[in-house]
């Protein structure tokens, strides 16, 4: 194999899921079908929350940007796949694969974030509901997503400096459906000893740090149950809660596997389907895991539906 420095104009060629030529239109008519849920199944879940004045409450404010965050992971990846498959194209410019490596690890970061904010919000609920409103104020859930959004950002645009440095080898075959931080440093030539040592420091602490809040705030709520009087109050607690655990599970769960099946197996095909869980996946069921489980957000899916009909 031999080394080219072309971090100027590579062109870099996704090979997808599969190359089998008789898959590509269901391939193509599944993630169509999936992203389309996606993006209008979180579209109305912000809709709903903006337009039902019960649910301005810091818990659907993080929610409503975590229904935001899944919608432009979804756009990050898919779109491209899809466009690849119908043009029966796999190219993809440096530059765009580039920016996709960048936006990924945003949203991917700003959703691991968002899921500890809404665990702290739950634990502030349950174990300390008469300073609820004054420790949740409208300043602290902004600072939230701001600092969220600034973390993700300096991480992103950290590993994507750090791509700009590497030298890449002839072969620019990525056996994924989209961009993966980790397969693009496989494809350089130049030494990506610091930006693997990078890699991993960045995720034990951005990735660990919100998992370890998480797992505090919940060992909080599960000690503070017995106390709770009514059964009104316990089925409050379970349903936010379990919806909520839901998504975590599937998030983590979903990066866990991606994690596992590229240490454990050498194919990579098998890698890029466990990616599709999280990437594809997890954005499209969160809306469903927390309409189904609450009363509330049902009632103002309902009265949003009943409006949107009257037109």
């Amino acid at each position: 194999m031999t080394s080219e420095n072309q971090t100027g104009a590579a062109e870099f060629f996704l090979l997808g899921l599969s190359e089998d030529s008789e898959l590509q239109p269901f391939l193509f008519g599944l993630f169509l079908t999936m992203y389309l849920v996606t993006v209008l199944g979180n579209l109305f879940i912000i809709l709903a929350i903006s337009s039902d004045s019960h649910l301005h409450t810091p818990m659907y404010f993080f929610f409503s940007n975590l229904s935001f965050t899944d919608i432009c992971f979804s756009t990050t990846t898919v779109p491209k796949m899809l466009m690849n498959i119908q043009t029966q194209s796999k190219s993809i410019t440096y530059t765009g694969c580039l920016t996709q490596v960048f936006f990924v690890m945003i949203f991917a970061g700003l959703e691991n974030f968002l899921l500890a904010a809404m665990a702290y919000d739950r634990y502030v609920a349950i174990c300390q509901p008469l300073r609820y409103t004054v420790i949740m104020n409208s300043h602290l859930c902004g600072l939230l997503i701001l600092l969220s959004l600034f973390i993700s950002l300096v991480d992103a645009l950290l590993h994507s400096l750090m791509i700009l440095q590497l030298s890449f080898c002839t072969d620019l075959e990525i056996p994924h459906f989209f961009c993966e931080l980790v397969q693009v440093f496989k494809l350089a030539c130049s030494n990506t000893l610091s930006n693997n040592i990078l890699i991993y420091l960045l995720t034990s602490i951005l990735g660990g740090v919100p998992l370890l809040g998480i797992i505090f705030s919940y060992i909080k709520i599960v000690s503070s149950i017995p106390r709770i009087p009514s059964a009104g109050g316990m089925y409050k607690v379970f349903s936010t809660c379990g919806s909520h655990l839901s998504v975590v599970f599937l998030f983590y769960g979903t990066g866990l596997g991606v994690y596992i099946s590229s240490a454990v197996t050498h194919s990579s095909k098998k890698t890029a389907v466990a990616s599709v869980m999280y990437t594809v996946v997890s954005p499209m069921m969160n809306p469903f895991i927390y309409s189904l489980r609450n009363r509330a957000m049902k009632g103002a899916l309902r009265n949003l539906f009943k409006y949107v009909s009257a037109f």
